[in-house]
C-alpha cells in the first residue's frame, strides 16, 4: 500500500490526460514499456535484497554495488527529489481544498505539511495505518472504475458502446506517429516512479527480508496493470481526441457512462492521492536523511530516533525544507521553484540507472556465489534497461521543453559528486 501511495497519484487521475492527448491510443504502448522498465528495476532490486539481505534500503545497495560516492550522490538526489515533492504536493492539496475551505493557499499548505509531519513523528505503525487507508481509496476507485467500464463496454449499463470505433476511429492507433510515443515517455515514466519507497518502509517491518522480497516481486506488475487497464478502458469509452491536458480522463469516461457525481468523486480521490503522496514523500525523505546522517554524510543529530522509533529530527528538517519549496512556488514560481523542479526533475532516471548498474556489478563480482537469481537473461536484461533509461534521457534532451530539466538534474548530480569529494577530502585532511 505504501508503494501504491507513492506511485498512484494525481499523475494517473489527471496528468495522464496530457499523455493521452499527445500520443492517442498508442500511449498504451508507452505505459506498457514504462511499466516493464519499472518491473525490471524492481526485480533487480529484489534480487539484490534476497542475495545480500540486511544491507538496508535501495540506497545501501547502490552503495554496495557502485561505491560510497554513488551512495552519497543517490541518497542526496533522492532526498532532494522527494523534499521538492513535499512542497509541490502540499500546494496541490491546498489548491484542491480552497473550494471547500476559504483560507490562503500558503496557510493550508503549511497545515498539510504540519499534519503529515505529526503523523511521521509517531510510531511507524501509525504512518502505515494512515497510508493504508489513503491508498485504499485510490485502489478502490480504480477497481470500481474498471468494473463500471467493463460493464459499460459489455452493454450492461445501457447506451450503445463501440469500443473498437472509439479506440481506433479517430486517426488510428498511432495518430501522431511513433515519435509521439517518445515525446510522452518522460511524462508517463515520472507518473509511475515511487515503487522503491516500499523498500524503505519494508526495511522497518517485522519480517524485513520476506516483506522486501514480496514487495519487489509484485508491486511493479500490479502498478503496471492498474495503469494499463484503467487507461485502456478510458480510451475505449471516450475518444482520445476529446481528452485535453488538465482534464481528468476518469471524469470524462464516467460522464459518458452516466455515473452521477463523477467530478466530485474524482476530486475527492485526487485529494486523497495528493495527501497519500505527501505522506509517503515525508516518510521517505526523513528515512533517507537519517540514513545519510548515520553514515556521517549529513549532520549527526538528524540520525536520532524518538522513543517510538521515529526519526523526529529528520522529519522536522524535511518539513522545514518542504515548506520552503512550497513557499517558493507561491513567491517565486518562475525562478526559485522552477529551478528546484528542474534540478530534481530527472534524478529518478539516474537513481534507476544506478540500481541497474549496482545489480550488474554485485552479481558479476559474486559469480557462482550469488545466492539468488530471479532475473532471466542476465546480463543482457541489465544492458537493455540501461539502453531504455538512456533512451528516455536522450528523448528529454531532444525536446526543448524538457532539455533544461535534464541539464539541471545533471548539474545537481555533479554538485553532489563534488560535495562528496570535497567533504571527505576535508575529513581526511583533519585526520
Amino acid at each position: 500500500m505504501i508503494a501504491f501511495g507513492g506511485v498512484i497519484g494525481a499523475g494517473l487521475f489527471v496528468g495522464s490526460s496530457a499523455a493521452i492527448a499527445g500520443a492517442g491510443p498508442g500511449v498504451l504502448l508507452t505505459f506498457a514499456f514504462t511499466g516493464a522498465l519499472v518491473v525490471t528495476v524492481m526485480r533487480m532490486l529484489g534480487e539484490m535484497l534476497l542475495a545480500r539481505p540486511g544491507l538496508g534500503s535501495f540506497v545501501d545497495y547502490i552503495r554496495a554495488g557502485c561505491g560510497d560516492a554513488a551512495g552519497f550522490v543517490s541518497g542526496w538526489l533522492y532526498w532532494g527529489f522527494w523534499v521538492v515533492t513535499v512542497g509541490s504536493e502540499a500546494i496541490a492539496g491546498a489548491i484542491l481544498l480552497q473550494d471547500w475551505i476559504g483560507l490562503p493557499v500558503w496557510l493550508m499548505a503549511t497545515a498539510l505539511v504540519a499534519s503529515v509531519a505529526l503523523i511521521n513523528q509517531t510510531a511507524v505503525g501509525v504512518f502505515g495505518e494512515f497510508e493504508f487507508w489513503l491508498s485504499l481509496i485510490k485502489i478502490a476507485c480504480i477497481v470500481v472504475f474498471s468494473v463500471l467500464g467493463a460493464s459499460y463496454l459489455f452493454g450492461l449499463l445501457g447506451g450503445h458502446p463501440a469500443p473498437v470505433a472509439t479506440l481506433l476511429g479517430h486517426g488510428g492507433f498511432l495518430p501522431h506517429g511513433m515519435g509521439a510515443l517518445l515525446a510522452v515517455l518522460p511524462t508517463v515514466l515520472f507518473s509511475m516512479v515511487g515503487s522503491e519507497i516500499a523498500t524503505v518502509a519494508a526495511a522497518e517491518s517485522h519480517d524485513a527480508p520476506r516483506n522486501l522480497s514480496r514487495v519487489t516481486r509484485t508491486i511493479g506488475t500490479r502498478i503496471t496493470l492498474f495503469y494499463v487497464v484503467s487507461v485502456s478502458l478510458i480510451l475505449c469509452i471516450k475518444p482520445w481526441s476529446d481528452i485535453h491536458p488538465g482534464q481528468s480522463p476518469f471524469v470524462l469516461a464516467m460522464d459518458v457512462m452516466g455515473v452521477p457525481g463523477a467530478a466530485f468523486a474524482i476530486r475527492l480521490v485526487v485529494l486523497s492521492a495528493v495527501l497519500s503522496c505527501l505522506n509517503s514523500a515525508m516518510f521517505v525523505t526523513a528515512r533517507t536523511l537519517r540514513g545519510l546522517a548515520l553514515r556521517g554524510e549529513a549532520p549527526r543529530t538528524l540520525g536520532s530516533l524518538s522513543s517510538a522509533g521515529a526519526p523526529q529530527a529528520a522529519v522536522l528538517a524535511c518539513s522545514v525544507f518542504g515548506l520552503l519549496a512550497a513557499f517558493s512556488s507561491i513567491l517565486a514560481p518562475g525562478t526559485v521553484f522552477a529551478f528546484l523542479l528542474g534540478a530534481t526533475g530527472a534524478v529518478m532516471l539516474f537513481i534507476y540507472l544506478l540500481i541497474v548498474v549496482a545489480h550488474l556489478r554485485m552479481r558479476e563480482r559474486a559469480g557462482s556465489r550469488w545466492g539468488y537469481s530471479a532475473i532471466p537473461l542476465f546480463p543482457a536484461v541489465n544492458y537493455a534497461a540501461i539502453v531504455a533509461i538512456a533512451s528516455v534521457t536522450i528523448t528529454m534532451l531532444a525536446d526543448p521543453a524538457q532539455r533544461p530539466t535534464v541539464l539541471a538534474s545533471l548539474g545537481s548530480a555533479l554538485a553532489a559528486f563534488l560535495a562528496y569529494h570535497f567533504y571527505f577530502a576535508a575529513q581526511r585532511g583533519r585526520r
